[in-house]
């Protein structure tokens, strides 16, 4: 385990639906954070900065390559499901790679790639809170 992790920057949250997407990513996971903040560059190259807040907000690009079938329906299915992630609009809670559970929503629309009888699904997902470990 690192040092510090996403995990030790979020909250805890309560999922809208209370299920779990389990499927381990395939590819290369990309964790991205930022903050609301605000650049505003002036004619001269000057800089001011504004922070809107000092919440830092998460968002996962997961990429499932070289899915089964069934996998990619998964996938598919906590998308379009409204007691899943209903698209964008429902939270559900997501197994992450770093051992720990996160409440998430979709922060994309859906789209499935075949080839033959092989599926890959790249989404991202925002983080809303995590599940405190037990």
């Amino acid at each position: 385990m690192s040092a510090k992790e996403m995990y030790d920057y979020i909250s805890v949250a309560t999922p809208d639906n209370d299920v779990t997407l389990s499927l381990a990513a395939r590819g290369n996971l990309v964790e991205r954070g930022t903050k609301k903040q605000v650049v505003h560059l002036g004619e001269d190259g000057s800089e001011e900065r504004i922070s809107l807040s000092d919440t830092s907000v998460f968002y996962l690009t997961y990429p499932f390559d070289k899915l089964r079938a069934a996998d990619a329906g998964t996938v598919m299915d906590f998308w379009h499901d409204a007691a899943k992630g209903n698209g964008m609009a429902e939270t559900f809670k997501l197994s992450h790679s770093d051992g720990h559970v996160y409440v998430v929503r979709f922060d994309c629309d859906m789209e499935r790639a075949i080839r033959g009888v092989i599926h890959s699904i790249s989404v991202v997902f925002k983080i809303i809170g995590r599940i405190a470990d037990a």
